[in-house]
């Protein structure tokens, strides 16, 4: 994973963290902070800090797919009691909240939630296929047909998003989850990366930079392009699982 400030942004507000079992299942997660001051900053850190304690509690018990999701739920559930708990006791956080996507993958599937209009992506024989679906209201006018996708990467109101993390009491988060085999890779990834480099562009950075550069590529393109807003990457690789009979 690597995280940038950007070109024209006084903070970093966005925040990952990962985690690998000794089973081999994987976890990681990215949040785009939002509010004033040092809000933003404080709850993608709080929310990453409180799902990264959540699923390391649970992730060794939760070895069937419904296990997995009510995990995810439940994390998502936890971190957003947190920032908004704080948000709450404290006038001059009111307001803060963040993004979030985080994904686990254990076994040749891969679930994951989100909230906001962060993204995981999967990147499966040389082609990226968006696995989340923003919520956002640009996203909402597309679905009803007043604006088409080419328009919605160009608006002037494209950052305003419907759902956050830390804002209400209680948090409506998407779930999904995916089958995934040896040689893909999930990216999941503030809008920092997806505003700045097309979807084409992470592709063919996927297909030719080695899966450990590819990060620190993926940022870079971001920040040739004028790099607008913090800008956070983080990649999970499918390897095949050696099998020991001996």
């Amino acid at each position: 994973a690597k995280t940038d400030i950007g070109s024209q942004r006084s903070e970093n507000q966005d925040s990952y963290r990962g985690g690998r079992r000794p089973d081999d299942a994987v976890w990681g997660a990215v949040c785009d902070g939002m509010g004033g001051a040092r809000g933003g900053r404080l709850a993608s850190t709080m929310a990453v800090d409180a799902l990264q304690q959540a699923i390391e509690a649970g992730i060794d018990e939760a070895h069937t797919p419904q296990a997995g999701r009510a995990l995810l739920e439940s994390a998502v559930e936890q971190a957003n009691r947190s920032v908004y708990e704080k948000a709450r006791g404290t006038p001059s956080l009111s307001g803060m909240g963040t993004t979030v996507v985080c994904a686990l993958v254990r076994g040749g599937l891969a679930q994951y939630v989100h909230v906001g209009e962060s993204r995981i992506y999967l990147f499966r024989n040389n082609k990226l296929l968006q696995l989340t679906k923003d919520h956002s209201m640009v996203q909402e006018m597309v679905e009803q047909g007043a604006l088409t996708e080419e328009e919605a990467q160009n608006h002037p109101r494209k950052n305003l998003i419907t759902r956050a993390l830390g804002v209400g009491r209680d948090v409506e988060a998407d779930f999904g989850e995916k089958e995934v085999s040896p040689r893909d890779i999930l990216l999941l990834c503030t809008d920092g990366l997806t505003n700045m480099v097309a979807d084409d562009d992470i592709a063919q950075v996927l297909r030719e930079v080695p899966f450990f550069d590819a990060t620190s590529i993926l940022v870079d393109r971001a920040l040739q392009a004028g790099g607008q807003d913090n800008i956070t990457v983080l990649l999970m690789g499918v390897e095949a699982t050696e099998v020991n009979n001996g």
